[in-house]
């Protein structure tokens, strides 16, 4: 059993897509579409794309796409009935009582087994620390000043040195193997078979953001490598939608989050009171984890180390940050390394005085930029103030513009006034307008080079999409059975069905692709790049395609028909004479391409 297609449909309808995405993204109008700064892959120029008309979304860059239910199953790591469920929610629509599919069921029954499995190893962890066999661990811990609360309270833990404790254990609660296995607590080879992943290790559970437990972290005892050890993906842990300390940061009801590195960095400004802070696990900043944050907050402290490798990774957090619409400031620890030195060292009423400290972040970048530059030499700082010029037309509002031109002119010493004209000069020479490109990460390298006649096909069904009015004319001339590439034709025969019916729905037509890779692929249809101005080379383009796909169906089916169907005979007869007729005369469209 699942929900009818009318409820699925409803949902839908009741939340548009604009509004869902840009509770995620920052989005600004351009044309017909919105753009924002991809969640599902790092860019610095916007190219992902939300379609009010189409109720769809687009990435030029990795390709994702899809409606509003795909958004938040991609985004939010959910299942179609879970992403169903939110949006009902949020529309106000109630779900009658389901009963689950089997596979539905499974894929539940195994994410709660997951959860009870890292539950019962965090308990495991947490006692073998209290243990006389943690006492290295916890004399480390206390080292690092960690309070017996402190302890407690993030549920720190230790995995002793024989590598398979973890192991026996669950294995006396009667977890089997397979489940075991997925959990990626453990590693399995021919000579030991199955032991424990983390040994003579201090654990660090990581929960979500309500308080279950998704995953581990450990840091190793001694000289032993890697000095830190994160759990693996699993259906329960995603490392790039997750933050350690979120569980606790966001009931802190400060008015701002602060991101920094490490678990101990965390856990130190917790206990001295700072308990708003967060840390990535393990990796660079993710634009999902920028997300995570702009629901609980609209400004983030970023306290990186402050050696070079901090100070990089604080310049790639800036614009990540800015993205979901974020405001960004940067705080200086130095002479100190990191939080835990610094509140070791100076104490927590220092540390606060760092806070309010804390510097605009781009400020912070344009300082940072002047390494690139011999500031005493005079071409030197005049080339850097020029770069300046460039960054500040990046600030769309003019107050806000304005005002950074003052403050960036009275610390590098010019006048106001002459900063304000070299910034208005470049924008009229459209300096600092970025394009978008398609990033050159190899996100595209695996993929299959299209066909013409593919590129033909994706074009013309882009054309439906955006433009319904067009079908009118052009089923005179060409049908599904036209497109012959088959998810193409798979989707060509919904849309003409669609239209029979009186409406052009991509939107709706997605909700009956279950396959998340599918959805993508059939979003990208609705998404080929049209660079033509005019309704004459739109017109014109139109009919090429028409013949072309045209011919190539022509060509298709006399390769595919049976020598014994005369009636499939005539027809490609017949069509292949309208087909002459057509390039002879030219294919007859009257259409306006304008949306309004």
């Amino acid at each position: 059993m699942r929900y009818s297609d009318d409820l699925i449909e409803e949902i839908r309808l009741k939340n548009d897509i604009v509004d869902v995405i840009g509770g995620y993204v920052k989005l600004q109008r351009k044309g017909s579409s919105h753009f924002g700064l991809c969640p599902f892959h790092n860019e610095k120029s916007p190219s992902f794309s939300v379609s009010p008309d189409k109720q769809m979304y687009y990435c030029f860059g990795c390709g994702a796409g899809g409606n509003v239910f795909t958004f938040i199953m991609e985004y939010e790591n959910f299942t179609f009935l879970e992403a169903l469920k939110m949006l009902a929610e949020r529309a106000g629509v109630d779900l009658p009582q389901l009963e689950y599919s089997k596979e539905a069921r499974e894929q539940a029954d195994k994410k709660n087994q997951l959860l009870k499995i890292n539950r019962e190893a965090a308990k495991y962890y947490y006692l073998q620390l209290k243990g006389k066999q943690g006492t290295q661990a916890m004399n480390y811990l206390k080292g690092r000043g960690l309070s017996d609360e402190t302890i407690q309270k993030f549920g720190l833990g230790f995995s002793d040195r024989f590598g398979n404790g973890l192991y026996r254990y669950l294995k006396e609660l009667d977890y089997p193997d397979g489940i075991l296995h997925e959990s990626g607590l453990f590693n399995a080879d021919e000579k030991h078979g199955m032991y424990d992943k983390f040994w003579n290790r201090v654990i660090f559970p990581i929960m979500d953001v309500n308080n279950k437990v998704i995953g581990f972290g450990g840091r190793v005892m001694g000289d032993g490598k890697p000095k830190y050890l994160n759990s693996p993906e699993t259906k329960i842990f995603d490392k790039s939608r997750n933050l350690y300390g979120l569980h606790a940061a966001r009931l802190s009801r400060k008015k701002n989050l602060i991101i920094c590195e490490g678990y101990m960095d965390v856990i130190s400004m917790h206990q001295a009171g700072f308990n708003h802070a967060v840390a990535s696990l393990g990796t660079a900043l993710t634009s999902l984890q920028a997300s995570l944050m702009k629901r609980y907050t609209d400004e983030v402290l970023i306290i990186y180390d402050s050696d070079e490798a901090g100070t990089r990774a604080a310049l790639r957090a800036i614009p990540l940050l800015k993205g979901v619409g974020l405001s960004t400031k940067v705080v200086n620890l130095k002479p100190y390394k990191d939080p835990d030195e610094f509140i070791q060292h100076e104490g927590r009423e220092a540390f606060e005085k760092r806070l309010e400290a804390a510097e605009n972040s781009f400020l912070f970048e344009l300082r940072m930029s002047e390494q690139a530059y011999d500031m005493e030499d005079p071409q030197g700082k005049t080339d850097f103030l020029h770069n300046a010029a460039s960054r500040l037309l990046g600030f769309e509002d003019e107050i806000e513009r304005n005002n950074y031109i003052e403050s960036v002119a009275g610390t590098y010493g010019i006048e106001s006034s002459t900063l304000s004209k070299l910034v208005n000069k470049l924008a009229l020479k459209g300096a600092g307008i970025q394009e978008i490109r398609q990033p050159k990460s190899g996100i595209h390298s695996n993929r299959e080079k299209e066909s013409g006649i593919q590129k033909a096909q994706k074009l013309m069904l882009t054309w439906i999409t955006s433009y319904p009015e067009i079908m009118e004319q052009i089923t005179d001339y060409i049908g599904p059975q036209d497109f012959t590439t088959e998810l193409y034709h798979k989707v060509a025969e919904m849309l003409f069905e669609q239209y029979h019916r009186g409406e052009i729905n991509p939107a709706k037509l997605l909700n009956r692709f279950v396959d998340s890779e599918e959805q993508k692929e059939v979003t990208s249809l609705f998404n080929a790049s049209i660079p033509l101005e005019t309704d004459a080379e739109r017109i014109r383009a139109l009919s090429d395609v028409i013949c072309n796909m045209k011919e190539n169906s022509i060509a298709y089916r006399s390769a595919h028909l049976n020598p014994t169907d005369m009636q499939g005979l005539q027809d490609l007869m017949r069509d292949k004479k309208a087909l002459e007729k057509w390039k002879e005369s030219g294919v007859r469209l009257h259409i306006s391409f304008d949306q309004g």
